[in-house]
């Protein structure tokens, strides 16, 4: 007897590649079925068997508030029934933009676009328009969306499927990406001497969260910032997991560093597909109509995926208490499993900051690609599986952040942590 999942996987098959329209969620990280969702409502997920299953995904971020939040499902109806798209102005996208620098330090000006990918393709752009350079560096592991130039050791959905050169990625390009590892700060400033007064920019996730959530180690934000001062160098952020999920104002507020350009996505779109990036007006009036970087897109303000945007990001600059709530239930998650790995004597290597959290099986601290690699990634599948088996979704990857929402309640924490130890003490 096949369940939903099963039969719609093998009819996906027949006219999407792979079955899926984005890799990660084939599951041939981890194996098995795909499991196709119906519904979604708070902290839980519904399946086409109608098994329900506590949510640690969120949509990879952008469910902060949880899923089908009310305030926000309404704003989506009330905004359609106006249309759904114009081609043209409208006030709410000058809202959105003024509530993004309200809320995010170091942002003049903002544009808005329809997803992560275009907002840090246009981002690396737009600083090689500034500074007349070619180069950038990016660092393994960390993934800045599908565009070419990110595609060069980019973690995550490459990882997964051990894709090491992507076919279709013409050399020109990857020899212009210039990559090293994470929170490796002596690398990186080598690689800057090497290619000294070629590099525009230096993209990061300040907290990666595409080889597993991975905090930078103490001082190495710092020093990244005091490189790319001296040098002149573009240091953009990607903050399309990190924007307003770590704090109101992102890892900038978070961790207190300030960058020349930032991304966003996930939150900022509601639940809709949106992306934005901003920065230092001395860079920001390089895009064009102001000036010559081109950057356009159709659907770019989408008054649809505003309002959804708009009022996911007002609910969080009036409650500031959200932030709080995240933390008590990560802290809680965290030491929950804590608990049960150190019971069962099995190396773990839990990273976590705020509500993005993840487990190594690892004997050595994951600070970087390489040691999330060598993690028992095998481990971690069979792990897998037996939570899903109890309803409980995580990410089908190894090398992904877990995602906390706050429509958790203690009893889901509780539930996940009991099955963590029931794994552990087959």
């Amino acid at each position: 007897m096949y369940s939903n999942s099963e039969i719609l996987f093998s009819r996906a098959q027949q006219s999407i590649p792979g079955g899926v329209n984005s890799p990660v969620r084939a599951f041939k990280s981890v194996g098995g079925t795909p499991v196709f969702m119906k519904s979604a409502k708070g902290a839980y997920m519904t399946d086409a068997d109608g098994k329900q299953y506590i949510d640690y995904i969120n949509s990879w971020g952008p469910m902060i508030l949880g899923h089908a939040y009310e305030p926000v499902t309404k704003a989506i109806v009330d905004k359609a029934a106006e249309g759904t798209s114009f081609g043209a102005p409208t006030e709410l996208e000058i809202e959105m933009a003024e509530l993004i620098k309200s809320m995010a330090p170091n942002v003049d000006l903002v544009r808005m676009v329809s997803s992560g990918t275009e907002a840090c393709m246009s981002a690396l752009r737009l600083a090689r328009g500034y500074t007349g350079k070619n180069k950038f560096i990016k660092f393994e592991g960390c993934y800045h969306g599908h565009a070419d130039a990110f595609l060069v050791k980019a973690g995550s959905g490459v990882a997964t499927f051990n894709i090491q050169t992507v076919p279709g990625v013409t050399a020109g390009v990857s020899a212009d990406t210039l990559t090293c590892a994470f929170n490796d700060l002596e690398a990186l400033t080598q690689m800057v001497k090497l290619n000294q007064n070629e590099i525009a920019a230096i993209i990061i996730e300040p907290v990666a969260g595409n080889m597993g959530c991975i905090p930078p180690v103490p001082g190495y934000l710092e020093g990244i910032r005091a490189l790319c001062d001296k040098e002149g160098i573009v240091l953009i952020f990607d903050e399309v997991m990190t924007g307003f999920r770590l704090a109101q104002g992102g890892a900038q507020e978070k961790l207190g560093i300030n960058a020349d350009l930032v991304t966003y996505g996930k939150v900022i779109g509601g639940g809709l597909p949106v992306g934005a990036f901003g920065g230092k007006k001395e860079i920001m009036q390089h895009i064009a109509p102001l000036g010559n970087v081109y950057q356009a897109g159709t659907l770019s303000g989408n008054p649809i995926a505003m309002m959804a945007g708009y009022t996911t990001l007002k609910i969080l600059k009036d409650n500031p208490a959200i932030y709080q709530e995240l933390e008590v239930m990560s802290s809680y998650l965290h030491q929950g499993l804590d608990d049960v790995l150190k019971a069962a004597q099995t190396p773990y290597v839990i990273n976590r900051l705020g509500s993005m959290i993840s487990v190594h099986f690892s004997e050595k601290p994951v600070r970087n690609f390489a040691d999330a690699a060598a993690a028992n990634n095998t481990l971690f599948n069979k792990f897998f599986h037996f939570l899903l088996d109890e309803g409980i979704y995580l990410p089908p990857s190894a090398f992904e952040t877990w995602f906390l929402s706050a429509a958790l309640v203690r009893e889901d924490i509780d539930k996940t942590i009991d099955a963590a130890r029931r794994f552990f003490s087959r």
